[in-house]
């Protein structure tokens, strides 16, 4: 029973780190400012 448990720990914190990564690596200053051009 733990062991699934640590593993469903495990896969939830590197969805998170994905998410955090894919958000903020590309900006030099985390979000973007509101005088930036934006798409559409």
């Amino acid at each position: 029973m733990w062991v699934i448990l640590l593993e469903a720990l495990g896969a939830l914190l590197i969805l998170l780190f994905i998410v955090w990564w894919t958000m903020f690596s590309g900006r030099s200053r985390g979000e973007r400012r509101d005088d930036e051009p934006r798409d559409g």
